[in-house]
């Protein structure tokens, strides 16, 4: 039975709180709290029609190497199509307009994650993805509101309590998204919760072994995003190549499934070709950034131990 305790207390946008710090989460709690949701009257709104989304992410498809990916305007039309019909509850759309001000770098990466699990939905299932799946990619790391700032925005690795805060993150956007949503069933609730988790038990917060496709999708869009964006860890991006090959060495672990990885790779080829078509390269030719302090953890400054560690 899935049982976590919450290090801190989760709480609504509006600082109502939903349950207190040291609660044990159980999946009957969670449903509770999507019950609880049920009862207030929320009016959705599109999301692409919200403030300046549409105009952000319109800017987004066109750095590299995403020019390249997005670059078929029929394509493009069509996704952003299927993109419009995702409604939001005004609350998780106040969200976006968090990070926007407060975290740009996750604001981004909420969109990206958008757009490119949008595309691989269409082309792992021919088209006929559907509909609430397309909410997954624009909320699964809304627990990451609950975050403090100093956390999400540090330069050097993070402190052993700073990396648990952090970790907790996919269990607060599973509260709140059943909360805002009233399903605690909703698969962008599922994603939310589980877009961290990796097949050979290796992932967080809960080391499951077995992936929803719609989780395992978000999840490769997350890890290549992730890659290729600006972050404060960091102070370079990965290459379009090295975050492929590190991709391919996940796949190749166990930790994610192929289907996506080739889906993905096959975006990035001339032509197009379709997933079950592509021969993905072992070689391994790229070279990841210097000074990447992702997955680096120190001890507290109480611990007498002030050695780094890797995560």
């Amino acid at each position: 039975m899935f049982e976590y305790e919450l290090p801190v207390a989760v709480t609504t946008l509006d600082k109502r709180e939903l349950l207190p710090a040291g609660t044990f989460l159980t999946e009957q709690i969670v449903a509770d709290v999507a019950a609880l949701g049920r009862l207030q009257s929320r009016e959705e709104y599109e999301l692409l029609g919200y403030s300046t989304v549409r105009t952000d992410l319109q800017h987004f498809l066109v750095i590299p190497p995403y020019q390249d990916i997005f670059s078929d305007p029929e394509l493009v039309d069509e996704l952003f199509a299927h993109m419009q019909r995702v409604r939001l509850p005004l609350p998780l759309l106040k969200a976006l307009d968090y990070f926007r001000q407060r975290d740009f770098h996750t604001y981004r990466h909420i969109l990206m994650v958008f757009s490119l699990s949008s595309m691989l939905g269409r082309d792992l299932n021919d088209g006929r993805q559907k509909q609430e799946d397309f909410v997954a990619g624009p909320t699964h790391d809304f627990g990451k509101i609950m975050v403090p700032l100093h956390i999400l925005k540090k330069a050097g690795p993070l402190t052993v309590s700073e990396q648990k805060i952090l970790k907790y993150h996919p269990l607060t956007g599973y509260v709140l998204l059943a909360y805002y949503l009233g399903d605690h069933r909703h698969p962008a609730v599922m994603v939310a919760r589980d877009h961290h988790e990796r097949r050979d038990g290796s992932g967080y917060p809960r080391g499951i072994t077995e992936l929803d496709p719609v989780v395992e999708m978000v999840a490769v869009c997350d890890v290549y995003d992730a890659l290729l964006s600006p972050r404060p860890y960091r102070p370079l991006s990965y290459d379009n190549r090295t975050a492929l090959e590190e991709l391919t060495r996940m796949a190749d672990s166990g930790a994610l499934g192929w289907p996506c990885i080739e889906a993905l790779v096959a975006c990035n080829r001339t032509g197009r070709p379709s997933a079950d078509q592509v021969v993905v390269s072992r070689d391994v030719r790229g070279t990841p950034p210097i000074g990447n302090c992702y997955g680096m953890v120190v001890a507290d400054e109480n611990d007498s131990d002030s050695s780094p560690s890797q995560s």
